[in-house]
């Protein structure tokens, strides 16, 4: 396969430095810093919206060697083996990250958000604004998921 180079776009700051603790992203406030190259106007417009999808890389995990056998979602015995694709996790091909973000402001090329789960010196990769008109109806999950997930984004 062919392979390609992503430069990242930003950087993440905020109160977490632990890749460990998984849980309690809800009230993570982040401030995303854009690289210079973009110029100071580069975030207009984004304020105007209420969320923004972070599209990032989990570099502080290494890649698995072998991805071909399925393993219990976060490591927990109580759920079933998923495939690498059906999980969302940090240890995955790319190590690439995406999370839904409220919108709290956007100030030059600072831009902060609410309920990103990347710990600070987190490379960003790219920022899409969430509009209606993408966004998935009618999602279907196996029951295990909401429990697994309980405790992720409260506060």
């Amino acid at each position: 396969m062919t392979s390609f180079e992503i430069t990242p776009i930003g950087t993440v700051r905020n109160d977490r430095t632990d890749v460990q603790d998984t849980d309690n992203w809800g009230a993570v406030r982040s401030v995303i810093t854009v690289d210079e190259r973009f110029g100071e106007a580069c975030l207009q417009g984004l304020e105007s919206f209420s969320h923004v999808e972070v599209l990032f890389v989990f570099d502080q995990f290494a890649e698995k060697d072998d991805y071909r056998e399925p393993h219990p979602y976060r490591g927990r015995a109580d759920l079933p083996p998923m495939g690498v694709f059906a999980g969302r996790g940090p240890r995955r091909p790319n190590r690439i990250g995406v999370t839904c973000c409220a919108v709290e402001s956007v100030q030059g090329r600072e831009l902060t958000v609410v309920g990103l789960d990347a710990v600070s010196g987190t490379p960003v990769i790219d920022l899409k604004p969430v509009m209606e008109e993408f966004r998935v109806m009618d999602v279907t999950q196996p029951e295990w998921v909401s429990r697994m997930m309980a405790d992720y984004f409260t506060p």
